[in-house]
């Protein structure tokens, strides 16, 4: 896959790029008023729409906490988390969206910005089972505006996720 549109690193390209992972680049302009007042309510939604991208290939990077630790999910942005199968995933009991703060300190991202690599330490991720129905993916390549093109496979291998059907459409 071709490499494009380059701009400044984050931490997710730069794991990206330590692990020899082929990924592309796209960019576009973030609307940063408030989410009541823009086309697509969602961050997910506007990249796929900016993008001109199936919202079914574009993928949200949410944290959750199960029973006490946060795990990383990974699910399209036209699907819901669905919690009951995020736990039984990552072998807990329970499971519940962190704490957006939380998230953000727990990952080094912000809110809407989250990349599921890259992040200060590594977490139990989940990757969404449909993500293998596509042969790349776009995931947030680490701050709002920014998305990263990679195959499901490598993401995977990566962040060592399990597979699972944790999306509900």
């Amino acid at each position: 896959m071709a490499k494009k549109d380059r701009s400044p690193g984050t931490p997710a390209m730069a794991a990206l790029e330590r692990a020899g992972v082929s990924y592309a680049v796209h960019t576009y302009e973030h609307d940063p008023g408030p989410a009541s007042e823009r086309r697509a309510p969602a961050y997910g939604e506007e990249a796929a729409r900016l993008l001109g991208v199936d919202p079914a290939r574009v993928h949200k990077t949410l944290c959750a906490d199960v029973d006490g630790r946060l795990v990383v999910a990974v699910v399209p942005v036209v699907a819901s988390l669905d919690l009951k199968a995020l736990a039984a995933a990552a072998g807990g009991k329970r499971a519940r969206l962190a704490d957006p703060a939380d998230a953000e300190r727990a990952t080094g991202y912000v809110r809407g910005g989250i990349a599921p690599v890259g992040q200060r330490r590594a977490h139990p991720t989940v990757l969404d089972d449909g993500a293998w129905e596509w042969p790349t993916i776009f995931v947030s390549g680490g701050r709002r505006g920014l998305e990263v093109e990679l195959a499901p496979d490598d993401l995977q291998r990566l962040t060592g996720a399990t597979r699972a059907r944790v999306a509900r459409l």
